[in-house]
């Protein structure tokens, strides 16, 4: 598959030259019709293919910082391996942690290995919830626009992982809980209750601008959808399909007898 080049993703972000992606970026992600306009760009121009960092290549040639940040990103022969090492995200609750997250690489394909443990007809995002924390303001747009695109629930910090000091947080939810939808982003208030539930403290440089998109709103602050089904549950219309392909693993002795 032909992948698009710097040239044609700079084009479709409205940039001439690579340094101007990042805030270009981060500025369409705050307009919600644009954003899923570059979301239907890139996924067409991808092939729908959202098993894999679309940015690596593109990030690490023109915005990585090797001497200072030390960015290398990790290869996707080694995330694919992380994945399956770990295998399903490993907390019974279906939470996940990484920190240095880069443009989410790897995250990606844990979400990846993490959805294909559930049938297309029954998974839903909110069984899965990514902590992803990051300090680049390079990488920032580029992962927020990862989770979001793949309709991922997910908080993000901005931030430096050692000194717990931070830039800006996020709030990333399928509002729709539906896993062929896009995620809204919200940016959490950088008060001390934020600060308390993430363990970091606010770098003062940085101004909070309020920006909000989910409606489920808990203390001030986009809550996590809490109407959600029993995670791994499996629906009868699944076990119909299934049961049809020739599978009847999901069917239980009792079901069986009916």
């Amino acid at each position: 598959m032909t992948k698009p080049t710097t040239q044609e993703i700079n084009a479709m972000l409205g940039i001439t030259d690579s340094y101007q992606a990042p805030a270009a970026l981060m500025a369409i992600l705050y307009d919600k019709p644009r954003r899923e306009l570059l979301f239907t760009a890139m996924l067409e121009a991808h092939r729908f293919d959202v098993t894999y960092d679309w940015f690596t290549d593109y990030f690490q040639d023109e915005h990585a910082d090797r001497k200072t940040q030390k960015q290398d990103f990790t290869p996707r022969s080694i995330s694919t391996l992380l994945s399956h090492l770990v295998g399903e995200t490993a907390s019974g609750d279906g939470s996940y942690y990484e920190p240095a997250a880069g443009t989410g690489g790897i995250t990606i394909t844990q979400w990846q290995n993490d959805r294909i443990q559930h049938s297309p007809f029954d998974f839903k995002p909110s069984w899965y919830i990514y902590t992803v924390e990051e300090l680049s303001d390079r990488a920032m747009p580029f992962l927020l626009f990862n989770l979001m695109i793949r309709g991922m629930n997910a908080v993000v910090v901005h931030g430096d992982v050692l000194t717990r000091e931070a830039k800006a947080a996020y709030f990333v939810q399928n509002d729709r809980d539906d896993h062929l939808t896009y995620s809204s982003l919200n940016r959490l208030p950088q008060n001390d209750a934020t600060a308390e539930l993430l363990a970091v403290t606010w770098a003062n440089a940085y101004a909070f601008a309020e920006h909000t998109e989910s409606p489920v709103v808990w203390h001030g602050m986009p809550a996590f959808n809490p109407d959600r089904p029993e995670r791994g549950e499996v629906s009868d219309f699944t076990k119909a399909i299934y049961a049809l392909c020739g599978d009847t693993s999901y069917i239980t002795e009792t079901e069986a007898l009916k």
